[in-house]
């Protein structure tokens, strides 16, 4: 049910809808929002705006009574609205700005995870060229992080929904660099951990699909499924001049921090370095992008099940690392914002972890012009996470339609 009110019985936090204009006549940066000050209520009288649809559930006071309405005033504020115009062009540009930058993340991703494909599929028969397309192209990501004060990750939007070798390996060199980065590694251990993390599966070639993708292994099936370590290291070891770190990584990813993990229970710091990074990567993008999505955990709920319920498995100070890296609203993460819309974190900036880029969902948008929020604007802020469970499905198809988390990061420098 439409609730309408005469703007003259509009105050500061009444929430509303403006259907009357078109988004691009007038100055407000959304169609719905919470009213935020009179200067605002003036200007949708200089529109020749009578009355607006309220929604009394989003709003944080109610219209006010008919006996003290407000006459309109004389002064439209016409200078202010120009001012507000000015800024929405500011903002729409911006917007188109971070709009092309997501698309071409979203190329750039597309290309490396098909190079990662080749790659893979020539390490049986040509592992030496392998070899050296997989440093290529982990010197391509590398090279955008070195000297970078900061890093964008970006969520990155892939046609297809499938859980293939590729992406896992592209997501997992993505979020071990991002973690080295952090962890103040230099150039060359960066390119060591992207490199064994590209290959840090490579040996589940030789184990059956059937046996990868149930959850429930028997001890025959796990013990199967635990050798794939060891093919890996097989697959490796054409490439004679893969530097041991690298190697290690194969080795080591499954390895956990209190010594219950395989194939060789090293607990502690006697699991290198850059297969610990790896481990807490390898994890993240399992429990994100499992074979059957409908287990998928959102990256909220991954970064809180790694910390809360397997901290033990990992490095402590490299697991606080990740949380702190990835935020508390990491990139694919839906949120409800305070003015009780619905969004998902599409990039987020570790300057400022807080304040990412949300896409906003508006059903009266067409979802290829989704509107980009960034919150860094301080017009909005988060309220909460919120899993997709609980919001309409039309919300999450609109947001995520392919219910898959992939990423890319670039330096910000």
């Amino acid at each position: 049910m439409k609730h309408l009110v005469s703007v003259d019985r509009l105050q500061p936090g009444v929430f509303i809808s403006i259907t009357s204009v078109r988004w691009l006549d007038h100055p407000f940066l959304l169609n719905r929002f919470r009213l935020a000050d009179h200067e605002q209520i003036r200007v949708l009288r200089s529109l020749g705006v009578k009355e607006v649809e309220w929604d009394p559930a989003r709003s944080s006071a109610q219209p006010l009574p008919e006996a003290q309405s407000v006459e309109a005033e004389e002064d439209f504020s016409a200078t202010a609205m120009a001012s507000m115009l000015d800024s929405k062009r500011e903002r729409t540009e911006r917007i188109r700005q971070q709009r092309e930058s997501l698309a071409r993340c979203e190329r750039l991703y597309e290309q490396e995870a098909n190079g990662v494909q080749g790659i893979l599929q020539q390490l049986g028969s040509r592992p030496a060229e392998a070899h050296a397309h997989a440093r290529a192209a982990v010197g391509r990501l590398v090279n955008g992080l070195v000297g970078a004060q900061s890093v964008a990750i970006h969520l990155v939007n892939m046609k297809s929904k499938e859980v293939g070798a590729a992406q896992h390996a592209m997501n997992v060199t993505v979020l071990s660099l991002l973690l080295g980065k952090e962890a103040g590694l230099d150039a060359e251990q960066l390119r060591q951990l992207g490199l064994g993390a590209l290959f840090h599966d490579i040996g589940k070639v030789d184990v059956p699909a059937r046996v990868l993708r149930n959850p429930q292994r028997s001890p025959a099936e796990e013990q199967f499924y635990q050798a794939h370590v060891g093919y890996g290291i097989k697959h490796a070891a054409p490439m004679s001049d893969m530097a041991t770190p690298a190697r290690n990584i194969i080795a080591c990813h499954h390895e956990h921090w209190d010594g219950s993990g395989f194939p060789n229970r090293l607990a502690a710091a006697r699991i290198p370095l850059l297969a610990r990074m790896a481990a807490i990567a390898n994890r993240y993008d399992n429990l994100c992008n499992p074979f059957d999505l409908a287990q998928a955990r959102t990256p909220s709920e991954a970064v809180a099940h790694m910390f809360r319920h397997e901290a033990g498995h990992f490095d402590p100070e490299l697991l606080q690392l990740f949380v702190k890296t990835v935020g508390v609203y990491p990139p694919g993460c839906f949120v409800l914002l305070d003015d009780g819309s619905v969004g998902l974190v599409v990039e987020a900036n570790t300057a400022d972890l807080l304040r990412p880029l949300i896409m906003l969902y508006d059903p009266d948008v067409p979802r290829n012009e989704a509107l980009l929020i960034d919150l860094a604007d301080g017009a909005l802020k988060i309220e909460s996470a919120v899993n997709p469970g609980k919001l309409p499905l039309a919300a999450v198809e609109y947001l995520a339609p392919r219910g898959r988390v992939d990423y890319y990061i670039e330096g910000v420098h």
